[in-house]
C-alpha cells in the first residue's frame, strides 16, 4: 500500500509538472497598432521601409504577452531566434500590414526579429512562430479600424477630434474598449498614436482588457495625414 501510495505521489507531481510546464505564463495579449503618420510626424521622424512608402493605414506593432497587474514578460527564450522560413509564406502579407518605419530603411526583417524574440517567444507555450505572426494579421484583419473612424467622419487629415467620440466609435464598430495612446508632433500638438486591443491567450479571440497601460492623451487630439 504504501509503495502504491508513493508511486501515486510521484505521478501527481511528474503530472503537476508537465502541466507547468505547458501552461501558459501570460494572462492575455495586447494587440497594438500604430498610425503611421503620427510615427513619422515627430521630431525623430522615420524611414519608409526598402519596399516603399507603406498603404495610409494602420500597422501592426505587435502582439504582447501581459499579466493582469499590468507587467509583461520578456525576452522569455533565447533559444528560438527568428526564423525567416517560419514565417516565408507570410512575408508579403507582413511587409503590407506589419511594415518598419525606423531609421535607417529596413526591409522589416530586424522589427519582426525584435518583436518575436522580446514578446512572441512569451508565448511559446501557445503558439508556435508562424502561428504568433499569423494570429497578429488575422486580428488586423478582424479590425478594420480606418474604416471604422472614417466612416464617423473621423479623417486623418490633421484636424483635431474629440477623443471620446474616437474611443467610442472604435469600441461601437468592434464591441470593445480601445486603450488610445497618444504622441505629440513637432510643435507639441497631441495625436493619435496607438490604439490597443486585448485578446485571449489563444491569440485570436477580442477581451475586454483587465487593464490599460499607463498614459494619457488630450481631451482633442490631432489625426494627421501620411
Amino acid at each position: 500500500m504504501k509503495s502504491n501510495s508513493s508511486t501515486l505521489i510521484k505521478l501527481l507531481v511528474l503530472g503537476c509538472l508537465s502541466v507547468v510546464c505547458v501552461a501558459e505564463d501570460f494572462d492575455f495579449f495586447y494587440f497594438v497598432q500604430q498610425w503611421p503618420g503620427s510615427y513619422c510626424d515627430t521630431k525623430k521622424s522615420c524611414c519608409y521601409p526598402t519596399t516603399g512608402k507603406p498603404a495610409a493605414d494602420f500597422g501592426i506593432h505587435g502582439l504582447w504577452p501581459n499579466y493582469k497587474d499590468g507587467s509583461y514578460p520578456s525576452n522569455c527564450d533565447p533559444n528560438n531566434p527568428f526564423d525567416q522560413s517560419e514565417i516565408s509564406d507570410l512575408r508579403s502579407s507582413m511587409q503590407k500590414e506589419w511594415p518598419t518605419l525606423a531609421c535607417p530603411s529596413g526591409s522589416g526583417i530586424e522589427f519582426w526579429t525584435h518583436e518575436w524574440e522580446k514578446h512572441g517567444t512569451c508565448s511559446e507555450s501557445v503558439i508556435d512562430q508562424h502561428g504568433y505572426f499569423a494570429a497578429a494579421l488575422n486580428l488586423k484583419k478582424k479590425l478594420n479600424l480606418l474604416q471604422a473612424l472614417e466612416s464617423a467622419g473621423i479623417q486623418p487629415n490633421g484636424d483635431s477630434y474629440s477623443l471620446g467620440n474616437i474611443k467610442d466609435t472604435v469600441k461601437s464598430a468592434t464591441g470593445f474598449t480601445p486603450f488610445i495612446e497618444c504622441n505629440v508632433d513637432e510643435s507639441g500638438n497631441s495625436q493619435l498614436y496607438q490604439v490597443y486591443f486585448c485578446v485571449d491567450t489563444s491569440g485570436s479571440d477580442l477581451i475586454e482588457c483587465p487593464v490599460f497601460p499607463h498614459g494619457k492623451c488630450g481631451s482633442q487630439i490631432e489625426f494627421p495625414s501620411f
